[in-house]
């Protein structure tokens, strides 16, 4: 017998729970019948997409609502069809998962110009007011087929690539169709962008009849959102996008916009002179240098009127058949963002350095946003609940205050399916990455002590370090030499397919001998990327990723010292490194199956302050070992056995 709410048991698909599963379902629904958002942590192998599908749906069907599945990756969306078909099974639902606008696309046009997504919204738009997308117009004058295909689609749940198959067969266009299913599917599953970046949400959400609060919201991987928010909220302008502004303005006969664009390259230029990183700039004087040097004396009427002009741009540039992108427009932009951001203190305006792909030092202003909340709260305030969900949650009071849920938000966090036995936590005395300590003595200790994990580990190693630098002077104290297994590294800049190779050839070696892999905390490779049996059998997390004081970070824990007095060093600059110290710790134990060992070298992770940011699966069995060679291979031969080629 399922000890599952009554109700909720019509929706579970399978004939048992695992291990505190009826806890995550009970809580989840107890809270949502009662339109309150839950803010719930729970390990991986508890089931939690299901389980909070399984939750939610009758009270979804029961008060005429809809859900919405935020999550990060693709993946994550074709599970929560997957979930819904067995759902299926036992009762009718319906589901389709969404893709990005480009990757839903069927127009040439699109297709040849990926890469900005505002750009390609912008496009999509222009193309349907001016009547040149076939597969829009053939939903609008094929109208009866259109209903027979959509009847079609909502049959059963469909992935978005799914969806785009048939579609493409019909000759209409997927992303439009997939809108129209959202007035009739049960559960839509798509990324953050579309119900928390504004523009996107307006654009996505004005078709729909059903207005936010008639649609229960479920946010997966949760410990994203803040940071995502964040992303959001900011901006940035480069002088390359400068340059082509002058160039643009050139071009299309707007000499006076041309000698601007070259004073603010200037203006630019001359202060980062003075800047070695990065530098905070108070935004008023920005705008008074544009005033003396620039002749800006009308600041909002100047630079709305940029924007007109780059929307004259971009007609003007689709009329010939180009790509209407206009760097005027995103001048105008970011310049009016800054001027109405100007006296927010949940902004900071920032002039910083980077170097370009061709490998030259450039410079750019930004807009950087401080309050994750500005972008949540209104998503949060107006649907009809919420779930927001995660591994790594806790402290959840901390989450809940950064991110504004309402106040009746219930709390709950998850005991671990995980056996105890399963997991060996241990932390080494004796070595830190902490900035005074980098020293080659202690990079050498620390790639000693990786290698001594890797030999007694059988097949594969993960190995995640604080930063980059820190990767680099564990492979310059000869890390690569101590070890017995390839060694596979991220490097800087890999971009994501060069990055799904190196996991891919790595993986490979989990049934031939094991292999090592080297990454950071925080990477592509150590989130949103599983590593189940012998995938990953232990990791080393090397460090604690404290972001460099860099006057963006200081400015955070500022803001957040000013809205939670005495919470802002935790909650700007300690609970983010904990987050991605969690997060690449648990990536061998993603299976009730799975046993893992997790190395933490660092001494400051067995102080009482880290570990109470480290999950209780974690924590609750964590043992600190003594600065010594072998205190590791005794632990690891003891949870493993003794490895195949050991030799006294």
């Amino acid at each position: 017998m399922l000890e599952i709410p009554q109700k909720t048991m019509k929706y579970f698909p399978y004939s048992s729970v695992r291990p505190f599963q009826d806890e995550f379902i009970q809580a989840v629904y107890e809270a949502v019948s009662e339109g309150r958002s839950i803010l719930i942590e729970g390990s991986n192998g508890l089931g939690k997409t299901v389980s909070a599908l399984s939750a939610c749906l009758p009270i979804a069907k029961e008060n005429n609502l809809r859900i919405i599945y935020l999550a990060k990756t693709h993946r994550q969306h074709d599970r929560v069809i997957e979930e819904l078909r067995a759902i299926s099974k036992k009762q009718p639902v319906s589901g389709v998962s969404i893709r990005g606008r480009s990757e839903m696309c069927l127009h040439p046009f699109v297709l040849r110009h990926t890469k900005d997504v505002r750009a390609i919204m912008e496009t999509c738009r222009l193309l349907k007011a001016r009547h040149e997308c076939p597969y829009y117009t053939k939903i609008e004058e094929e109208h009866e087929l259109c209903i027979e295909v959509l009847e079609e689609l909502i049959k059963e749940p469909l992935k978005a690539s799914e969806v785009l198959k048939i579609c493409k067969s019909q000759g209409f266009c997927p992303y439009e169709l997939t809108k129209l299913m959202l007035e009739e599917v049960d559960v839509i599953a798509l990324s953050y962008l579309y119900v928390f970046d504004p523009a996107i949400r307006n654009a996505f959400f004005k078709r729909l009849e059903t207005p936010l609060e008639r649609f229960i919201l479920i946010v997966d991987e949760a410990h994203n959102l803040p940071e995502t928010a964040i992303e959001i909220a900011s901006d940035e302008l480069s002088l390359f996008t400068i340059r082509m502004g002058e160039k643009e303005a050139k071009e299309h006969g707007y000499e006076d916009l041309a000698i601007f664009c070259r004073k603010l390259r200037e203006i630019i230029e001359r202060m980062a002179e003075s800047v070695k990183d990065e530098a905070q700039i108070p935004p008023k004087f920005f705008l008074d240098l544009l005033e003396t040097k620039a002749d800006v004396w009308a600041p909002l009427t100047f630079f709305e009127e940029l924007l007109s002009i780059g929307e004259i741009i971009r007609h003007d540039l689709l009329s010939k058949g180009k790509y209407p992108r206009s760097y005027i427009h995103r001048i105008g932009d970011f310049l009016l963002k800054w001027f109405e951001t100007r006296e927010e203190k949940a902004y900071a305006h920032v002039i910083s350095k980077y170097v370009t792909k061709a490998g030259k030092t450039s410079a750019r202003l930004e807009i950087v946003a401080l309050d994750p909340a500005r972008i949540t709260e209104p998503v949060f305030s107006d649907v009809y609940a919420s779930v927001v969900m995660s591994g790594t949650l806790e402290p959840l009071e901390a989450y809940m205050q950064v991110t504004a849920m309402p106040e009746s938000t219930v709390l709950k966090a998850v005991s671990s399916p995980f056996p105890p036995e399963h997991v060996l936590a241990l932390v080494c005395k004796g070595v830190t990455t902490a900035m005074k300590k980098r020293t080659k003595e202690m990079y050498h200790k620390l790639a000693k002590r990786i290698a001594e994990t890797a030999r007694y580990t059988p097949a594969n190693v993960g190995v995640f370090t604080a930063s980059f630098d820190v990767l680099e002077g564990i492979l310059s104290a000869g890390l690569e030499k101590m070890l017995e297994k390839p060694l596979f590294h991220e490097k800087q800049g890999m971009k994501s397919k060069e990055n799904e190779q190196l996991i891919r050839r790595f993986k490979s070696y989990a049934k031939r001998g094991g292999a090592v892999l080297l990454g950071v905390q925080g990477g592509r490779s150590s989130e949103g990327v599983d590593y189940p049996g012998d995938e990953m059998n232990s990791v080393v997390i090397v460090g604690v990723p404290y972001a460099e004081p860099t006057p963006r970070v200081k400015a955070q824990i500022s803001y957040y010292e000013s809205r939670f007095p005495g919470k802002g060093r935790e909650y700007g600059y300690i609970l983010p490194a904990l987050k991605k110290a969690s997060q690449a710790a648990g990536r061998p134990i993603r299976t009730l199956e799975d046993r893992g060992a997790i190395i933490f070298l660092d001494y400051r992770f067995a102080t009482t302050y880290c570990q109470r940011f480290l999950p209780r699966w974690i924590r609750r069995n964590m043992k600190t070992l003594p600065d010594r060679n072998g205190s590791i291979a005794k632990e690891l031969i003891l949870f493993f056995g003794y490895p195949e080629n050991y030799d006294n």
